[in-house]
């Protein structure tokens, strides 16, 4: 009897929804964005510069054949410290048929929660709309930012992705 409830019990901990995200660096900040989403990781090459976009749309980039536009999550959240260096990524996104890249410091890793370890988004004024703030992942001594990376770039300022 006892071997029969250890099972249920592995089975209920398995059927647990996981969500995975993959994990990214701005400045000291560690947020995570729906690994689904995610098409590719590349590093960062200065992309072409469009006339009056705003600061932290960096330009476009010819991917494969398809033009990309490039936002610098670090200007846009207003880290003070945007460098370019080895470590300075794009992680192109792939958003209701649209492809867009962003900017970030460095990648960390896959992060799979169960939603024991997902908080809701505090209710404070922040820079990035409260709406695209999922809420707060922890595992061990790490912090999650979860972002839903749709809303964020379909926000008012942002506008390249049509809303879901």
């Amino acid at each position: 009897m006892n071997e029969s409830t250890g099972m249920e019990k592995i089975a209920d901990e398995s059927s647990a929804k996981v969500c995975e995200y993959l994990t990214f660096r701005l400045d000291r900040e560690e947020y995570g964005i729906d690994i689904l989403k995610v098409q590719e990781i590349r590093g960062y090459e200065s992309p072409t510069r469009i006339a009056n976009a705003p600061s932290f749309i960096k330009g476009v980039v010819n991917l494969r054949g398809t033009i990309v536009p490039i936002v610098d999550m670090r200007l846009k959240f207003n880290c003070a410290n945007a460098v370019y260096d080895a470590f300075t990524v794009v992680i192109i996104l792939n958003l209701h048929q649209r492809i867009v890249g962003i900017v970030v410091d460095s990648v960390s890793d896959v992060m799979g929660l169960v939603p024991d370890q997902m908080r809701g988004a505090p209710d404070i004024e922040s820079i990035i709309d409260s709406d695209a703030i999922i809420g707060l992942g922890s595992l061990d001594d790490r912090m999650l930012i979860l972002l839903d990376i749709e809303k964020l770039m379909s926000s008012l300022d942002m506008s390249l992705v049509a809303d879901a």
